[in-house]
């Protein structure tokens, strides 16, 4: 497709992980900073995204919110990149990624809030607790290199950036299966430049 590509973020967001699969696809893109407490909820960042919060993408008429969409989302509109799913590969590739979004931050999130619910009230969570959601990513994570397979895909990259996420700030223990993970997922260029260039971004909003 030869839309143009616009990228909407704050370089303290989810939007770093978007930036990270842009960066993958290596498709051109232009970005558009938006500002919590003012753009971010100004009428026409609104009209991009209800909800008021980033990241988004534009690509032509198409709008795309939520921080998993927009990566199968890219995954599937460049193929090229590798990134997607091979037939063998679906049923992992979905299941794991929406673990990552449904469960995985829902219990990282919550447990960093305090919102831990007691035993009784578990089965009303979509993930039921977090003792039980760690444990299974910590037995997926067992199971070989990457996710969905043999190779790195846009569910590593999602999910690689949620376990990297938790360990940086204290919502994941430094289980020997978490750091390899990470630091597998992690170990691209792609992820490098990403990373320099919202740094850069945030440093730039210090000063």
């Amino acid at each position: 497709m030869s839309e143009a590509l616009v990228f909407y973020t704050n370089p303290m967001s989810r939007g770093r992980i978007v930036r990270w699969m842009l960066e993958e696809i290596g498709e051109p893109y232009s970005t558009e900073i938006v500002e919590y407490g003012s753009t971010m909820k100004a009428p026409d960042y609104l009209a991009i995204n209800p909800m008021g919060k980033v990241p988004a993408i534009g690509h032509g008429d198409q709008v795309i919110t939520e921080t998993p969409a927009i990566v199968a989302y890219l995954a599937d509109t460049y193929p090229g990149a590798g990134l997607g799913p091979r037939p063998e590969e679906r049923a992992a590739y979905y299941r794991w990624l929406f673990f990552g979004a449904s469960s995985l931050e829902a219990a990282m999130f919550n447990k960093a809030a305090g919102m831990e619910p007691p035993e009784d009230k578990s089965r009303a969570l979509g993930y039921g607790s977090y003792d039980l959601t760690v444990g299974v990513l910590k037995d997926v994570l067992s199971g070989g290199d990457f996710i969905a397979g043999e190779r790195f895909t846009a569910v590593d990259l999602y999910l690689g950036s949620q376990v990297n996420f938790g360990l940086r700030f204290g919502l994941l223990e430094k289980l020997p299966e978490f750091v390899a993970y990470a630091e597998r997922a992690t170990d691209r260029d792609a992820y490098r430049k990403a990373t320099e260039i919202d740094d850069a971004l945030l440093a730039a909003k210090s000063e």
